[in-house]
């Protein structure tokens, strides 16, 4: 299932329904929850934000420092010509 209405790939035909969505004609696709549990969508968040403080607490600063170096090494290693 999308997650978001498919959109016309067609620039006139998107210009038309931007339009519409703007001036109420059609409704605009909301960010419902869906079939979720509210609660549970709730406690997700809860841990989602607090998840990457409490692993870099966690974390030596050796530790932390190697997954800095491997991820610098990562992003830019493809960067070579």
């Amino acid at each position: 299932m999308p997650k978001h209405p498919k959109r016309p790939r067609d620039p006139n035909q998107l210009a038309k329904t931007i339009v519409d969505m703007t001036t109420g004609v059609a409704p605009r696709p909301s960010a419902s929850l869906g079939n979720k549990n509210p609660a549970a969508v709730a406690l997700g968040r809860l841990g989602g934000a607090k998840g990457g403080k409490a692993r870099a607490q966690a974390l030596t600063p050796e530790q932390r420092a190697e997954i800095a170096r491997k991820a610098a090494a990562k992003r830019w290693g493809s960067k070579e010509k």
